[in-house]
Protein backbone atom coordinates (compact mmCIF):
# COMPACT_ATOMS: atom_id res chain seq x y z
CA UNK A 1 0.00 0.00 0.00
CA UNK A 2 0.91 4.00 -1.01
CA UNK A 3 0.48 5.24 3.24
CA UNK A 4 0.81 9.06 3.76
CA UNK A 5 2.03 9.62 7.34
CA UNK A 6 1.74 12.67 8.61
CA UNK A 7 4.32 13.57 10.93
CA UNK A 8 6.44 11.29 10.24
CA UNK A 9 9.49 13.35 11.94
CA UNK A 10 7.69 13.08 15.10
CA UNK A 11 8.27 10.09 17.60
CA UNK A 12 4.85 8.68 17.02
CA UNK A 13 4.92 9.39 13.12
CA UNK A 14 8.53 8.16 12.77
CA UNK A 15 8.12 4.58 14.90
CA UNK A 16 5.08 3.92 12.74
CA UNK A 17 6.92 5.07 9.37
CA UNK A 18 9.75 2.52 10.25
CA UNK A 19 7.38 -0.53 10.58
CA UNK A 20 5.40 0.32 7.44
CA UNK A 21 8.41 0.37 5.62
CA UNK A 22 10.03 -2.51 7.26
CA UNK A 23 6.49 -4.54 6.15
CA UNK A 24 6.82 -3.28 2.48
CA UNK A 25 4.17 -0.27 2.16
CA UNK A 26 5.69 2.64 0.57
CA UNK A 27 5.51 5.07 3.03
CA UNK A 28 5.02 8.89 1.60
CA UNK A 29 6.31 12.02 3.36
CA UNK A 30 6.49 15.87 3.35
CA UNK A 31 8.69 18.04 6.31
CA UNK A 32 6.80 20.69 7.66
CA UNK A 33 9.08 22.54 5.24
CA UNK A 34 7.55 20.64 1.78
CA UNK A 35 3.95 20.71 3.31
CA UNK A 36 2.21 23.29 6.00
CA UNK A 37 -0.75 21.05 7.22
CA UNK A 38 -2.30 24.33 8.72
CA UNK A 39 -2.33 25.17 4.88
CA UNK A 40 -5.47 24.04 3.40
CA UNK A 41 -4.74 25.02 -0.16
CA UNK A 42 -1.22 23.52 0.05
CA UNK A 43 -2.80 19.98 1.60
CA UNK A 44 -5.38 20.12 -1.35
CA UNK A 45 -3.19 20.02 -3.62
CA UNK A 46 -0.43 17.39 -2.18
CA UNK A 47 -3.57 15.09 -1.69
CA UNK A 48 -5.12 14.92 -5.06
CA UNK A 49 -1.46 14.38 -6.66
CA UNK A 50 -0.59 12.01 -4.54
CA UNK A 51 -3.67 10.28 -3.72
CA UNK A 52 -2.47 7.61 -1.21
CA UNK A 53 -4.27 4.39 -0.45
CA UNK A 54 -4.35 5.29 3.31
CA UNK A 55 -3.08 8.03 5.88
CA UNK A 56 -1.98 8.09 9.10
CA UNK A 57 -2.16 10.90 10.70
CA UNK A 58 0.27 11.51 13.81
CA UNK A 59 0.98 15.00 13.02
CA UNK A 60 0.51 17.30 15.77
CA UNK A 61 1.72 20.17 17.76
CA UNK A 62 2.37 18.45 21.49
CA UNK A 63 4.24 19.15 24.98
CA UNK A 64 3.39 18.80 28.16
CA UNK A 65 1.76 21.11 31.28
CA UNK A 66 4.50 23.71 30.43
CA UNK A 67 3.76 24.14 26.94
CA UNK A 68 0.04 23.53 27.17
CA UNK A 69 -0.49 26.30 29.69
CA UNK A 70 2.29 28.35 27.98
CA UNK A 71 1.06 28.25 24.44
CA UNK A 72 -2.99 27.39 24.64
CA UNK A 73 -3.90 29.17 21.21
CA UNK A 74 -1.30 27.60 19.47
CA UNK A 75 -2.38 23.91 20.84
CA UNK A 76 -5.96 24.55 19.86
CA UNK A 77 -5.53 26.26 16.52
CA UNK A 78 -2.68 24.34 14.84
CA UNK A 79 -4.37 21.01 15.68
CA UNK A 80 -7.28 21.96 14.79
CA UNK A 81 -6.48 23.00 11.13
CA UNK A 82 -4.22 20.31 10.45
CA UNK A 83 -7.19 17.60 11.94
CA UNK A 84 -9.67 19.66 9.34
CA UNK A 85 -7.19 20.13 6.54
CA UNK A 86 -5.81 15.99 6.35
CA UNK A 87 -9.55 14.78 7.11
CA UNK A 88 -11.55 16.89 4.58
CA UNK A 89 -9.03 16.60 1.93
CA UNK A 90 -8.22 12.98 2.34
CA UNK A 91 -11.82 12.59 1.72
CA UNK A 92 -11.97 14.57 -1.52
CA UNK A 93 -9.06 12.84 -2.51
CA UNK A 94 -10.76 9.62 -2.18
CA UNK A 95 -8.89 8.03 0.89
CA UNK A 96 -11.22 5.39 1.89
CA UNK A 97 -8.78 4.27 5.10
CA UNK A 98 -7.36 6.89 7.93
CA UNK A 99 -6.26 6.25 11.28
CA UNK A 100 -6.07 9.83 13.57
CA UNK A 101 -4.09 9.70 16.84
CA UNK A 102 -5.30 11.35 19.59
CA UNK A 103 -4.41 11.42 23.28
CA UNK A 104 -5.72 10.13 26.92
CA UNK A 105 -6.23 14.03 27.43
CA UNK A 106 -9.67 14.07 25.95
CA UNK A 107 -11.00 12.41 29.07
CA UNK A 108 -12.65 14.44 31.46
CA UNK A 109 -10.63 15.40 34.57
CA UNK A 110 -12.61 13.67 36.84
CA UNK A 111 -13.72 10.36 35.94
CA UNK A 112 -13.45 6.63 36.89
CA UNK A 113 -10.51 4.53 36.46
CA UNK A 114 -9.19 3.17 34.40
CA UNK A 115 -10.97 5.83 31.38
CA UNK A 116 -13.34 3.36 29.13
CA UNK A 117 -13.58 4.72 26.07
CA UNK A 118 -17.50 5.50 26.48
CA UNK A 119 -16.29 8.47 29.54
CA UNK A 120 -15.84 10.75 26.83
CA UNK A 121 -17.92 13.76 26.57
CA UNK A 122 -19.29 13.17 30.39
CA UNK A 123 -17.25 15.69 32.18
CA UNK A 124 -15.09 19.15 32.60
CA UNK A 125 -11.61 18.36 31.54
CA UNK A 126 -7.78 19.08 32.77
CA UNK A 127 -7.94 22.65 32.17
CA UNK A 128 -4.18 22.56 31.89
CA UNK A 129 -4.66 21.09 28.49
CA UNK A 130 -7.83 21.83 27.60
CA UNK A 131 -7.31 23.53 24.43
CA UNK A 132 -4.97 20.47 23.20
CA UNK A 133 -8.25 17.65 24.26
CA UNK A 134 -10.77 20.12 22.59
CA UNK A 135 -8.41 19.48 19.23
CA UNK A 136 -8.33 16.35 19.65
CA UNK A 137 -11.79 15.52 20.45
CA UNK A 138 -12.67 17.20 17.82
CA UNK A 139 -10.37 14.82 15.23
CA UNK A 140 -12.52 11.94 16.61
CA UNK A 141 -15.82 13.56 15.83
CA UNK A 142 -14.19 14.55 12.29
CA UNK A 143 -13.82 10.90 11.78
CA UNK A 144 -16.76 9.73 12.85
CA UNK A 145 -18.97 12.46 10.96
CA UNK A 146 -17.14 12.01 7.80
CA UNK A 147 -17.67 8.23 8.39
CA UNK A 148 -21.84 8.44 8.58
CA UNK A 149 -21.86 10.87 6.07
CA UNK A 150 -19.51 9.62 3.62
CA UNK A 151 -19.09 5.97 4.42
CA UNK A 152 -15.39 6.18 4.76
CA UNK A 153 -13.23 4.34 6.61
CA UNK A 154 -11.93 6.44 9.21
CA UNK A 155 -10.76 5.13 13.10
CA UNK A 156 -9.02 7.10 15.77
CA UNK A 157 -6.79 5.19 18.47
CA UNK A 158 -6.16 6.87 21.98
CA UNK A 159 -3.04 6.36 23.54
CA UNK A 160 -1.84 6.85 26.86
CA UNK A 161 1.59 8.90 27.61
CA UNK A 162 3.88 7.63 24.91
CA UNK A 163 7.71 7.90 25.73
CA UNK A 164 11.03 6.38 23.22
CA UNK A 165 13.74 6.72 21.04
CA UNK A 166 12.51 10.20 18.83
CA UNK A 167 10.82 12.03 21.83
CA UNK A 168 11.28 15.74 22.58
CA UNK A 169 14.00 16.05 25.15
CA UNK A 170 13.70 20.27 25.28
CA UNK A 171 14.23 21.33 29.23
CA UNK A 172 11.19 23.28 29.13
CA UNK A 173 8.58 21.84 26.57
CA UNK A 174 8.90 18.09 26.91
CA UNK A 175 6.71 15.67 28.71
CA UNK A 176 7.91 13.77 32.00
CA UNK A 177 9.43 10.82 30.84
CA UNK A 178 11.83 12.74 28.25
CA UNK A 179 11.86 15.88 31.33
CA UNK A 180 13.23 13.28 33.90
CA UNK A 181 16.37 11.72 31.59
CA UNK A 182 17.36 15.03 30.60
CA UNK A 183 17.28 16.26 34.30
CA UNK A 184 18.74 13.32 36.10
CA UNK A 185 21.45 12.83 32.94
CA UNK A 186 22.33 16.35 33.69
CA UNK A 187 22.39 16.43 37.27
CA UNK A 188 25.26 13.24 37.24
CA UNK A 189 27.48 15.14 34.66
CA UNK A 190 27.32 18.42 36.53
CA UNK A 191 27.84 16.42 39.78
CA UNK A 192 24.57 17.49 41.33
CA UNK A 193 23.39 16.29 44.88
CA UNK A 194 19.73 17.51 44.26
CA UNK A 195 16.68 17.07 41.65
CA UNK A 196 13.49 18.99 42.10
CA UNK A 197 10.55 17.70 40.22
CA UNK A 198 7.41 19.33 39.49
CA UNK A 199 4.78 18.68 41.22
CA UNK A 200 3.83 16.48 45.01
CA UNK A 201 5.12 13.34 43.08
CA UNK A 202 1.77 11.23 44.14
CA UNK A 203 -0.37 11.34 40.87
CA UNK A 204 -0.30 8.50 38.95
CA UNK A 205 0.40 8.32 35.05
CA UNK A 206 0.79 5.30 32.48
CA UNK A 207 3.21 5.17 30.10
CA UNK A 208 3.76 3.49 26.70
CA UNK A 209 6.75 2.92 24.80
CA UNK A 210 6.53 4.17 20.92
CA UNK A 211 7.38 0.59 19.49
CA UNK A 212 4.25 -0.49 21.01
CA UNK A 213 2.39 2.10 19.84
CA UNK A 214 3.39 1.96 16.48
CA UNK A 215 1.67 -1.89 16.40
CA UNK A 216 -0.99 -1.02 17.72
CA UNK A 217 -1.79 1.67 15.30
CA UNK A 218 -1.09 -0.82 12.44
CA UNK A 219 -3.06 -3.08 14.39
CA UNK A 220 -5.85 -1.25 14.17
CA UNK A 221 -5.24 -0.10 10.86
CA UNK A 222 -5.25 -3.36 9.02
CA UNK A 223 -8.41 -4.49 11.08
CA UNK A 224 -10.99 -5.54 8.56
CA UNK A 225 -13.89 -3.20 8.65
CA UNK A 226 -16.47 -6.06 10.07
CA UNK A 227 -13.72 -6.24 13.11
CA UNK A 228 -13.38 -2.90 13.96
CA UNK A 229 -16.74 -1.49 12.97
CA UNK A 230 -18.22 -4.73 15.23
CA UNK A 231 -16.31 -3.67 18.00
CA UNK A 232 -17.17 -0.05 17.89
CA UNK A 233 -19.89 2.31 17.25
CA UNK A 234 -21.02 5.30 14.94
CA UNK A 235 -20.48 7.98 17.20
CA UNK A 236 -18.19 5.96 19.85
CA UNK A 237 -15.59 4.94 17.18
CA UNK A 238 -12.11 5.78 19.04
CA UNK A 239 -9.58 3.17 20.81
CA UNK A 240 -7.75 3.20 23.97
CA UNK A 241 -3.88 2.00 23.99
CA UNK A 242 -2.65 1.71 27.03
CA UNK A 243 0.19 0.02 28.51
CA UNK A 244 -2.10 -1.67 31.59
CA UNK A 245 -0.91 -0.37 34.51
CA UNK A 246 0.88 2.83 36.03
CA UNK A 247 3.21 4.14 38.51
CA UNK A 248 3.48 7.45 40.65
CA UNK A 249 5.89 10.11 39.13
CA UNK A 250 7.63 9.42 42.14
CA UNK A 251 8.87 5.82 41.34
CA UNK A 252 9.23 6.77 37.63
CA UNK A 253 11.57 9.43 39.31
CA UNK A 254 13.36 7.30 41.67
CA UNK A 255 13.21 4.98 38.09
CA UNK A 256 14.41 7.30 35.85
CA UNK A 257 17.34 8.38 38.57
CA UNK A 258 18.76 4.69 38.85
CA UNK A 259 18.84 4.44 35.22
CA UNK A 260 20.74 7.38 34.61
CA UNK A 261 22.88 6.60 37.22
CA UNK A 262 21.59 9.72 39.73
CA UNK A 263 22.46 8.60 43.11
CA UNK A 264 21.42 12.16 45.07
CA UNK A 265 18.16 13.00 46.16
CA UNK A 266 15.24 13.83 44.76
CA UNK A 267 12.73 16.41 46.03
CA UNK A 268 8.96 17.54 44.85
CA UNK A 269 8.02 20.89 44.17
CA UNK A 270 4.64 21.34 45.38
CA UNK A 271 3.91 24.79 44.64
CA UNK A 272 4.35 23.17 41.23
CA UNK A 273 0.82 21.76 39.39
CA UNK A 274 -0.21 17.91 39.68
CA UNK A 275 -2.42 17.97 36.95
CA UNK A 276 -4.85 15.03 36.54
CA UNK A 277 -4.11 12.91 39.84
CA UNK A 278 -4.43 9.32 37.70
CA UNK A 279 -4.94 8.53 33.83
CA UNK A 280 -4.68 4.80 33.49
CA UNK A 281 -6.89 3.84 29.94
CA UNK A 282 -8.96 0.89 30.10
CA UNK A 283 -7.30 -0.47 26.98
CA UNK A 284 -9.68 -3.73 27.07
CA UNK A 285 -11.15 -3.50 24.08
CA UNK A 286 -8.02 -3.77 22.19
CA UNK A 287 -6.93 -6.51 24.22
CA UNK A 288 -9.88 -8.78 23.35
CA UNK A 289 -9.82 -7.79 19.23
CA UNK A 290 -6.01 -9.55 20.20
CA UNK A 291 -3.17 -7.21 20.92
CA UNK A 292 -1.51 -6.16 24.15
CA UNK A 293 1.73 -3.76 24.83
CA UNK A 294 4.98 -6.44 25.34
CA UNK A 295 7.83 -3.87 26.05
CA UNK A 296 8.30 -3.22 30.28
CA UNK A 297 8.77 0.56 31.86
CA UNK A 298 12.51 0.00 33.18
CA UNK A 299 13.39 -1.42 29.45
CA UNK A 300 11.52 1.35 27.64
CA UNK A 301 13.02 4.08 29.76
CA UNK A 302 16.48 2.07 29.27
CA UNK A 303 16.57 1.84 25.82
CA UNK A 304 15.35 5.77 25.21
CA UNK A 305 18.54 6.58 27.64
CA UNK A 306 20.77 4.88 25.31
CA UNK A 307 19.27 6.52 22.28
CA UNK A 308 19.53 10.13 24.29
CA UNK A 309 22.86 9.64 25.18
CA UNK A 310 23.68 9.14 20.88
CA UNK A 311 21.61 11.20 19.73
CA UNK A 312 20.85 14.33 22.07
CA UNK A 313 23.59 14.68 24.53
CA UNK A 314 26.50 13.65 22.16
Amino acid sequence: MRIYVAGHRGMVGGAISRKLIARGDEVITRTHAELDLTDQAAVRAFLAAEKPDGVVLAAAKVGGIYANNTYPAEFIYQNLMIEANVIHQAYLAGVKRLLFLGSSCIYPRAVAQPMREDALLTGVLEPTNEPYAIAKIAGIKLCESYNRQYETDYRSVMPTNLYGPGDNFHSENSHVIPALIRRFHTAVETDADEVAIWGTGTPRREFLHVDDMADASLFVFDLDAHTYHANTEPMLSHINVGFGSDVTIAELARLTAEVTGFKGHITFDATKPDGTMRKLMDSSRINAMGWSAEIALQDGIESTYTWFLDHVSA
